[in-house]
């Protein structure tokens, strides 16, 4: 999920800004390069501060939690609804293909109405009832606990996933799921699409009786800037590149009143693959591994971009499955001709290090495609500081590295020397997931991992992120720079904090901390949960 959202300014004056944020923003067709329409232009400084003030307006309308979860669910019905023109205007922009597509709308949709149920139960409020008691020492209050939307939202649309994490993706469904309103920056890579998406939006906003100032969308690079920058925004989601991440969240950070900026920025996604697994099924990991290295032209956030493999027999098979799988894999359509450009750099500078070679030479498939590839290197040489760090940076695209050590202390110096991650993967044999390997192989890895990532896979393959209730989509930073989640229903926690009330009368609590509170609503009443 890679954008740069923003630029340098390099000296250029707010005049020059100014004049920049008028351009027409184009729809694209990353198959051919050409334009395929005007969209929009980009939004003036003063069109940002318009939309984040209607946003800010709107926030009462957003109070009521039964309104809101009407809102999430017909926003998922209209998308649905329209979701032959979605798919065909997102195919257009993206390459992605009709049927990666429609799953990515089923995810997109099932997502929003996930939230709407998570918001009429309402334990995400976190309700907590402390009666007064004075005969304790020191002798305690009335104290009642709840969770309060932070405000206005500004979320950054991906690129790589148009629907799922844009426009009416999960940072939009989860801060309105808690009653904060919503200003998107779209991505360039698909415009049309995100103004299509934003039209039903509002439209699901009006059906429901709520004002248009609930979501709002806006293009630019310096919009994007203008957004983090605006006093009344109270929040930010991003997804996308380290450099756009960082530069919007230090932005966030230097605000005369700091704002929460919960960005996902970059990720290697590293695999350890065991002797003893690759000894029993060399062949099926390494088809696993190129079908989840190529996924959507390997622009999946959670894309595997350094595995260790075992050096000696077993490894060389794994290589040889990978070989094949790879090689059989046809040439895809990066999402614009940027990421294209850094990708074939990229690959070309890793394949200059020494001992790097390819078995499969990732590359130029054509004048607007790319073809898929990996990389081998010894181990060895990522064990200590120099040129060959590189091969632990994500490369965005269809290659990965496969790095062949000698021992599990290799292993250990590797993955020292990583970041943070989103994911983590082992694939252990059998007697190493079961714990009767003897010397608790699997156990130690699976050690090593867990402070490097957010989710640890076993005998899997990252891509792949369900929307549950258990999951979790984050991790050390550079992964993201919270340790919050943008996936799954605790994603709502983002956008909200928590406001205590102490003897407080209750004419004047809101209704959900009064002794007769909203039915079924769980709450913990003198630290135990309330009797049904």
């Amino acid at each position: 999920m890679r954008h740069d959202a923003v630029r340098p300014r390099h000296g250029i004056t707010r005049e020059e800004c100014t004049v920049a944020a008028a351009a027409p923003v184009w729809s694209v067709d990353p198959r051919t390069g050409k334009r395929r329409e005007q969209v929009a232009v980009e939004a003036t400084a003063a069109e940002v501060d318009g939309a984040v003030r209607a946003a800010h307006a709107a926030r009462d309308a957003l109070a009521d939690r039964g309104v809101r979860a009407a809102l999430l669910r017909r926003a998922a019905g209209l998308l649905d609804e329209a979701g032959e023109a979605v798919i065909e205007a997102a195919d257009a922009e993206t390459a992605l293909g009709p049927g990666r597509l429609t799953g990515e709308l089923a995810r997109t949709t099932y997502q929003l109405r996930s939230f709407a149920d998570l918001v009429e139960e309402g334990a995400f409020l976190d309700v907590r009832i402390d009666h007064a008691d004075p005969g304790l020492t020191p002798p305690r209050p009335d104290l009642r606990r709840y969770k309060i939307p932070l405000g206005v939202v500004a979320v950054y649309s991906a690129s790589n996933f148009p629907l799922a994490f844009s426009v009416p993706g999960g940072d939009t469904a989860s801060a309105l799921a808690a009653g904060c309103p919503v200003v998107v920056k779209a991505h360039p890579d698909h415009p049309a699409t995100s103004e299509l998406c934003a039209a039903l939006l509002r439209r699901a906003a009006d059906e429901t009786g709520l004002p248009p100032g609930v979501l709002h969308l806006v293009h630019g690079f310096q919009a994007g800037i203008d957004l983090v920058r605006h006093p009344l925004v109270a929040a930010a989601g991003f997804t996308g590149s380290v450099r756009g991440g960082r530069a919007l969240y230090d932005a966030a950070a230097a605000r005369p009143h700091p704002i929460p900026f919960h960005g996902e920025l970059g990720s290697l996604n590293p695999v350890v693959v065991t002797e003893a697994a690759a000894a029993e099924r060399a062949e099926q990991i390494g088809a696993g591994l190129a079908g989840s290295m190529t996924l959507g032209t390997g622009q999946f956030c959670v894309k595997p971009g350094l595995v260790l493999a075992p050096a000696g027999p077993a490894g060389d098979r794994l290589l040889t499955s990978l070989t094949d799988a790879v090689s059989d894999t046809e040439a895809g359509v990066m999402l614009d001709r940027r990421m294209r450009e850094a990708f074939l750099g990229g690959v070309r500078g890793r394949a200059e290090l020494p001992d790097v070679e390819a078995p499969v030479t990732a590359g130029a498939g054509g004048e607007h495609t790319v073809s898929a590839g990996f990389l081998t290197v010894p181990a060895a040489r990522l064990t200590a500081e120099g040129p060959h760090d590189l091969l632990l940076e994500e490369c965005f695209g269809p290659v990965t590295v496969v790095a062949r050590y000698t021992d599990e202390a290799e292993i250990g110096a590797v993955l020292a020397r990583l970041p943070g991650n989103l994911s983590a993967t082992l694939h252990l044999s059998d007697a190493e997931t079961a714990g009767t390997d003897g010397d608790g192989l699997g156990a130690r890895l699976l050690a090593r991992v867990t402070p490097l990532a957010g989710r640890v896979v076993v005998n899997g393959w990252p891509t792949g992120v369900a929307v549950a209730p258990a999951q979790h989509h984050g991790g050390p930073y550079p992964a993201t720079t919270s340790t919050a989640t943008s996936v799954g229903g605790t994603a709502v926690e983002r956008w909200l904090r928590p406001v205590a009330y102490q003897d407080t009368p209750p004419a004047l609590l809101p209704p959900e901390l009064r002794d007769a509170g909203p039915l079924g609503l769980p709450r913990r009443i003198d630290g135990r949960p309330e009797a049904g």
